[in-house]
């Protein structure tokens, strides 16, 4: 591998063939591919927190990430964190990382292709070190799949695993805590906590939406992501037999939460900017031929402004409450994770925006609709996010996809912003 490396006032210089970028893109594609084939449910891809696939996975990248010359471990909550060291002991860290689980029946990049990307980079020093460390993680859990609450990966990194938390159990009754135990690990929660070294945190990510595209471009710098609010609505009435009770005598659930849904949907059709959407459904008892007498609701809300997410969040749990007294019935609302919209760095923001001038990219900033590991981990370290093309605007699909080309810009402005990075004020 031929990376040159020179000294210019403190400044790393590290330069790379085009050819290599090449090679280690189509590396990083076909490593993304790969851990898409690690799946508990035979035949997509789905890993969730802490399972036997994503121990399997995370196997694979803790091999990946030695070979590399980190020294790597797995924290408290399962986190997958290797460091490539610095030229000198106790040096400022820089941290890179996304997360390793999925969504059911998900694609092959989201989250994935960031910890390779990160892989990748280290890789290309080519064993050579910076006068700054690097930290690389693989969250172990940032979807909220199995548990219902997302980013346990990264919050137990800035202090926010509470007992609330660790008491949220999944479909078979496991809690967190047990699936922690259950994995194996018996670290204090507090030894995952940020390193004193480490000064920034940088994140690749698909983009997962259809801005990139239609403005023709390979990269974004994310400015902020948007604030959101995830919970859930029940509702209780009483089952009864479908075959025997009056339409007028009924005190159906899944009526009411229909109608609420629909509520959800022009609510947040009426209201510029948000989005509101219910994409799980609880239903007991569950048959065909009988009245539902309980239904739970997810609600997921999002919004760059945290004012009008959270105004919109009481209507429809007023609007909950009003259809379930409409018909007889209760309504209980419970919110699972709020959190506010976080603004990106904006030194590294600059940094990383000047980093894809120097890939030869247009420098285009946008926002961030979905949530990412950056907005939790901004809460303690200047953060900055690159977001890479998602073709057709496809995510949390099995067509999911990335450009090879747009995976070798991203490399490129990756060895950009490492080479910055040891110029910032960020470093003393």
């Amino acid at each position: 591998m031929d990376i040159s490396r020179r000294r210019y006032g403190g400044r790393t210089e590290l330069k790379s063939p085009s050819s290599d970028v090449g090679f280690h893109a189509n590396r990083v594609i076909e490593r993304c591919r790969q851990l898409a084939r690690i799946t508990d449910v035979a035949g997509e891809t789905t890993r969730t927190f802490l399972s036997p696939a994503a121990r399997q996975c995370m196997e694979t990248v803790k091999s990946w990430m030695e070979a590399a010359g980190l020294v790597v471990y797995i924290d408290a909550v399962g986190n997958l964190r290797g460091l490539y060291e610095a030229t000198q002991t106790g040096a400022p860290r820089l941290m890179i990382g996304s997360h390793l689980d999925t969504v059911p029946n998900a694609g092959a990049f989201d989250g994935v292709l960031g910890v390779m990307l990160g892989l990748a980079l280290i890789e290309m020093l080519d064993g050579k070190r910076l006068p700054y460390a690097i930290e690389l993680v693989g969250f172990s859990e940032e979807e909220g799949v199995r548990f219902g609450t997302p980013f346990i990966g990264s919050r137990a990194l800035v202090g926010r695993i509470d007992d609330q938390l660790l008491s949220t159990t999944d479909a078979e009754g496991t809690s967190v805590h047990q699936a922690i135990a259950n994995f194996g690990i018996s670290a204090e929660l507090s030894s995952a906590a940020l390193d004193e070294q480490a000064k920034a945190y940088l994140e690749f990510h698909i983009e997962q939406g259809p801005v990139l595209e239609s403005e023709g471009l390979a990269l974004g710098i994310v400015e902020a992501i948007v604030g959101q609010t995830r919970g859930e609505m029940r509702f209780v009435g009483s089952a009864n037999h479908a075959g025997t009770t009056p339409m007028h005598l009924r005190h159906d659930a899944l009526a009411a939460a229909a109608q609420w849904i629909g509520e959800v949907e022009r609510y947040a059709l009426e209201t510029k900017g948000l989005v509101a959407t219910v994409g799980r459904l609880g239903v007991l008892p569950g048959a065909g031929n009988v009245i539902a007498g309980e239904v739970t609701a997810s609600l997921d809300v999002r919004h760059a402004n945290d004012a009008i997410r959270t105004s919109s969040v009481y209507h429809l749990a007023a609007e909950a409450e009003r259809i379930a007294h409409g018909r007889g019935l209760s309504a209980e609302w419970r919110i699972l994770m709020e959190q506010r919209a976080v603004a990106m760095d904006a030194h590294l923001t600059k940094m990383a925006e000047a980093a894809v001038i120097d890939a030869e990219a247009a420098p285009f900033r946008m926002m961030s609709g979905a949530g990412h590991d950056a907005m939790v981990i901004a809460e303690r370290l200047p953060s900055a996010m690159i977001f890479l093309r998602s073709p057709g605007g496809l995510s949390h699909h099995p067509d999911e996809a990335v450009r090879q080309e747009d995976v070798a810009c991203a490399l490129a402005a990756g060895l950009a912003f490492l080479r910055k990075f040891d110029t910032t004020a960020v470093m003393n």
